[in-house]
C-alpha cells in the first residue's frame, strides 16, 4: 500500500519548536516534489512549504516564513519540517504531500496548489497553546 505517514506533532507551548517528520510507505520519493500542508479547526488548507524533488529549492508561505525549515534525506526517504518560534496561530492539523516530477528540479509553482499531489498523509496534530 502506498501511502505517507507523518509524525512529530504535538503540544508545546508558544515560542517552542516541533519537527514534523514524512515517510513514504511502499514507494521512494525518489521523483517527488513535497508539499506541507495545514488546515486548522473552521479553516480552509493552505499550503505551507514545499521542497524540490532535489531538494534544491524550496518555498514558503509568507506566515511562516524565517520560521519554518523545510529539508529532505534522500537516504532516509523522508521530509521534515522544522517549525520554530511557534505561535498560537500555527494551531492546526499538518499534512504531508508528494506530487510527482518528471525532472529532478520540478517544484510545484505554488505552495497553495494542492491539486498537483498524488500522494497525502492522515496528519498530524500540532497544538500551540500556553
Amino acid at each position: 500500500q502506498l501511502q505517507l505517514v507523518e509524525s512529530g506533532g504535538g503540544l508545546v507551548q508558544p515560542g517552542g519548536s516541533l519537527r514534523l517528520s514524512c515517510a513514504a510507505s511502499g514507494f521512494s520519493l525518489e521523483h517527488y516534489a513535497i508539499g506541507w500542508f495545514r488546515q486548522a479547526p473552521g479553516k480552509e488548507r493552505e499550503g505551507v512549504s514545499s521542497i524540490s524533488v532535489r531538494g534544491g529549492s524550496t518555498d514558503y508561505a509568507y506566515s511562516v516564513g524565517g520560521r519554518f525549515t523545510i529539508s529532505r534525506d534522500s537516504a532516509e526517504n523522508m521530509v521534515y519540517l522544522q517549525m520554530n518560534r511557534l505561535k498560537p496561530e500555527d494551531t492546526a492539523v499538518y499534512y504531508c504531500a508528494a506530487a510527482y516530477g518528471s525532472s529532478w528540479y520540478y517544484q510545484p509553482r505554488s505552495i497553495k496548489d494542492d491539486s498537483i499531489y498524488d500522494y497525502w498523509g492522515q496528519g498530524t496534530q500540532v497544538t500551540v497553546s500556553s
